[in-house]
């Protein structure tokens, strides 16, 4: 077990996983905010917080939080709804008040009534969506004045369509960095090379960003043609001292709370990222090195403190990231500490080198994001899916078509929807169990019933008893049963009654007679 000395305790495992998951981090920040249609200095800080304060309050040892592709959708239809970012960060506050409301009150359980079915139609639509509004930028399009034309929504069709007008107006300088920075995160993937040591210090996509960076510099020197100027190149602001820094900042505008939009956009962010926070949680438990459980309720409460905060100085919102936190453990990262490091060194890259930031072309970090959505929403996910039935398939399928037809709330209740019909058609056939004896009397039907009876039970066992002959014996056996809600008890006394005229004999064993409705 790591030293619980404190957590300056473990720096020699630490600090260099802390700086393995910065170079993971950065590039992803970047790119979110891209993808989300949020200033790119809002993904850093969003990293930033994620680091700092919520890496001081969580009681994850292992997780890391920061911006994520799970709230893309999510925050790019609300800024262009709400109108502005700064009202945006409205709501993003709110979604903290929240999240700390869920947190004291102990709601950490709300992933576990989550079908798992709907949870990965969740993010493989989300995966299709960023997969779709990578494309402009990969193909060099987001100089032009028709880059919203070229960013599809989600139920915009037309917007869809329109891709195809980019053949008239792509660069061919954006498609060699984004065709390349994609080669070098499938090969740097390929177990030849992560067998190698190196692999686990330089990250694919830091390497990506780099070799788009020297590529860049080649065209402009040897192609000048191909050069990628700075309107397809991330933008940050030139910052001198930690005075300038603050002045970046942003504050959330006061009038949106009397907005009710902003409080719709509010409870989805708090939803949506409390639910992905203890996916991810659960998830790093898993694979960390000494098995420590993270307390899910604090980390609720962490989350909110961090999108609060977020909210009051331009931040994105963020969430726990799988992907971060497995660089994390991957790295050895022992305590908290590796994860406070990685906020606080994005917090010096923005500070220190804002210049080489801004050499990246943003055609790399689509290429990026293209890796992660089809991470999310891979083939091989539809076939094992496929694999498990219908009743795990069709929910899943149903997911991704309403977030992509609809909007991302109305894809989670489709999905969910579906789930419940499978769920009752379950508990229909598996309310009881019906068996016949041969006797010298005429034939005896055993209804036994299952452990626990409820009303969504009550349509089949009146199905069951309606099938009996006449002149018959049925007994009905509750021995096995815990629980027999009243409505099936109802269901039983009245067949009682209805059964003398077909001349059925009903014996009961364990089931207590009630009294039945009546009008009179």
């Amino acid at each position: 077990m790591p030293n619980k000395k404190g957590l300056f305790a473990n720096l020699g495992s630490d600090l260099p996983a802390g700086l393995v998951v910065f170079l993971v981090a950065l590039p992803l920040c970047l790119g979110i905010a891209l993808s989300s249609g949020a200033p790119l200095f809002s993904g850093i800080i969003a990293g930033v917080v994620g680091g700092i304060v919520i890496g001081f309050i969580s009681g994850s040892h292992t997780s890391v939080s920061g911006p994520a592709a799970g709230l893309t959708v999510i925050v790019l239809n609300a800024i262009s709804d709400l109108g502005a970012y700064d009202i945006f960060l409205t709501a993003v506050f709110i979604a903290g008040i929240m999240q700390i409301g869920l947190g004291v009150a102990k709601a950490g359980i709300i992933g576990y009534y989550f079908p798992t079915s709907v949870i990965k139609g969740m993010l493989a639509g989300i995966g299709i969506i960023l997969i779709i509004k990578q494309i402009p930028y990969a193909f060099g399009v987001n100089e032009t004045s028709n880059l919203l034309e070229f960013t599809p929504f989600i139920n915009d069709l037309d917007a869809v369509l329109s891709l195809r007008l980019m053949l008239n107006e792509f660069e061919f300088g954006s498609v060699i960095v984004a065709v390349v920075s994609l080669l070098i995160l499938v090969v740097w993937e390929k177990p030849f090379v992560q067998q190698n040591k190196i692999s686990k210090v330089i990250p694919g996509a830091l390497l990506a960003v780099l070799f788009s960076i020297g590529i860049n510099k080649f065209f402009k020197f040897f192609v000048p043609n191909l050069y990628i100027d700075m309107e397809d190149k991330v933008s940050l602001p030139a910052i001198n001292g930690f005075g300038d820094f603050l002045d970046q900042l942003m504050f959330l505008d006061p009038n949106g709370f009397m907005n009710p939009d902003v409080w719709i956009v509010a409870i989805t962010i708090a939803v949506i990222a409390s639910l992905e926070s203890l996916l991810s949680l659960e998830a790093a438990d898993k694979i960390d090195t000494y098995k420590r459980i993270s307390p899910p309720n604090r980390e609720l409460f962490a989350q909110g403190v961090g999108n609060m905060v977020n909210g009051l100085v331009g931040g994105m919102p963020v969430t726990a990231v799988i992907v971060r936190s497995s660089a994390n453990i991957s790295s050895g990262g022992k305590t908290k500490m590796s994860a406070i490091f990685h906020g606080f060194l994005l917090l010096a890259s923005v500070l220190l080198i804002p210049g080489l930031l801004n050499l990246i072309p943003l055609a790399s970090l689509a290429a990026i994001l293209l890796l992660v959505g089809y991470k999310l929403a891979k083939i091989s996910l539809f076939k094992s899916m496929y694999k498990l039935g219908w009743d795990q398939f069709l929910p899943f399928v149903a997911t991704i078509f309403g977030i992509i037809v609809f909007d991302l709330l109305k894809g989670i209740g489709l999905g969910m929807i579906i789930g419940v019909i499978f769920i009752l058609l379950r508990n229909y056939k598996n309310s009881y169990f019906f068996k016949e004896t041969e006797s010298t009397d005429p034939k005896i039907a055993h209804i036994i019933l299952s452990e626990e009876v409820s009303f969504l039970n009550k349509g089949a066992l009146i199905s069951a008893l309606n099938r009996l002959p006449n002149d018959s014996k049925v007994i009905i056996d509750g021995s096995k049963s815990v629980i027999i809600d009243y409505d099936v008890l109802e269901v039983i006394e009245n067949f009682k009654t209805n059964a003398k005229e077909r001349n059925i004999e009903v014996e009961t064993i364990n089931i207590k007679p009630v009294r039945t409705s009546s009008l009179h």
